[in-house]
């Protein structure tokens, strides 16, 4: 079999991490774990792609151990004998396939009450109790009405408990045995909710300027590096636009951008995961270079690309028509990664069509395209 794409399958370190090539599963929430604990048809569905030689899987979102962490009962928590254990067969099933895993820790902040019915008695975590502006957004008119009502802003306690709940989760994925941990600090959830000035109009130390803004997941970062020592990589998914707004930024900048992801690498990122629409798409006007071609260019850290890898439309798009046609962009990702400009790449919906999709490049043979309602109906 001749090697298509060589460079994308050129293998990396990072700490302790060693991948054999540099294809990534996106994380995608899958909400198929009863009561929170990931199944048997969860490790299946991790292992799959593991087996089909995917370099590293990174989970769907999963819970922290806080009230208001996730409101949906069927996504995968990380905490719990019953819940850990869940996790344990998983990494083992995908380490035994020769696979690389990492959780993806989530607190959806203001986002309480999107995925579901919530108690009202319950505080969603906003730093000053606003959900955003409201902006280009999917969400529907009667949950905007809902989530746009001001709530009480976070308090210092409230601060220090979702702090030690991410350290609580790392932990528990360390003694899983998961491969590193990553982060959600984009798309307005509540490490985001801190950074973006749209949600943060705090006056202390928590909020201000930019810098200070960007303390709260400094914060997180440092208390999981201290947690869990200097072996293990730590990933960020950060992002310019919010699910409140799809036209938000957090910098309008490159120097901006750079104050954020600096603070973020020196408290102990590796990699950040630059979630955009397209991969592809330069991030600030004058310049073609990618978000994560930004993020590893202001920081010296590894970054990850991620969006519309193989696929003719967005993510957002191809929910609304229900497809998305093939696009051979592969080639311009080799060449992004044969430049420098980012290290990794992450592909959610084609891992869905094709749970072998790393042999499938490596071969050349044809992309498959993505139907939602046959790839997104069930754990596949």
């Amino acid at each position: 079999m001749n090697d298509h794409h060589s460079a994308i399958f050129e293998p990396l370190t990072i700490r302790s991490l060693e991948l054999a090539n540099r294809i990534v599963m996106s994380p995608m929430t899958r909400s198929s774990s009863p009561a929170g604990i990931p199944g048997p048809d969860v490790a299946r569905y991790y292992t799959r792609r593991a087996q089909g030689g995917t370099g590293l899987v990174v989970t769907e979102g999963v819970a922290i151990d806080h009230p208001s962490a996730v409101d949906n009962a069927r996504v995968p928590r990380l905490y719990g004998d019953d819940a850990l254990a869940g996790w344990r067969a998983v990494v083992d099933e995908v380490h035994a396939a020769g696979g690389k895993i990492i959780p993806q820790l989530w607190h959806v902040g203001p986002l309480w009450g999107a995925m579901g019915n919530v108690d009202p008695a319950i505080k969603p975590m906003r730093p000053s109790g606003l959900w955003g502006p409201v902006g280009t957004t999917s969400y529907s008119n009667e949950y905007i009405t809902r989530a746009t009502q001001a709530t009480a802003s976070m308090t210092e306690e409230d601060i220090a408990d979702v702090i030690a709940a991410y350290v609580q989760a790392a932990r528990h994925a360390v003694a899983a045995g998961f491969d590193g941990i990553a982060l959600h600090g984009g798309h307005g959830y509540l490490l985001d909710s801190f950074v973006w000035h749209g949600t943060n109009t705090r006056e202390d130390a928590w909020g201000g300027d930019l810098l200070a803004r960007t303390r709260f997941p400094v914060e997180v970062v440092t208390a999981i590096r201290a947690a869990i020592g200097d072996d293990l990589p730590i990933f960020y998914r950060f992002s310019q636009h919010k699910q409140q707004d799809y036209t938000a930024r957090i910098a309008e900048t490159p120097d901006e951008l750079g104050i954020v992801l600096g603070a973020l690498a020196n408290a102990g990122v590796d990699v950040f995961d630059a979630s955009n629409r397209r991969f592809d798409s330069p991030a600030f006007d004058g310049s073609d270079l990618s978000l994560a071609g930004w993020a590893k260019r202001l920081t010296g850290a590894h970054s990850m690309a991620v969006g519309s890898v193989g696929l003719g439309k967005s993510l957002r798009d191809s929910r609304i028509d229900g497809a998305a046609p093939v696009v051979d962009n592969i080639g311009d990702v080799e060449e992004r990664i044969i430049s420098g400009e980012f290290d990794l790449i992450a592909i959610g919906r084609l891992h869905l069509a094709d749970s072998a999709l790393a042999t499938t490049l490596r071969s050349g043979a044809a992309l498959t395209p993505f139907n939602r309602s046959v790839h997104e109906a069930s754990l596949r």
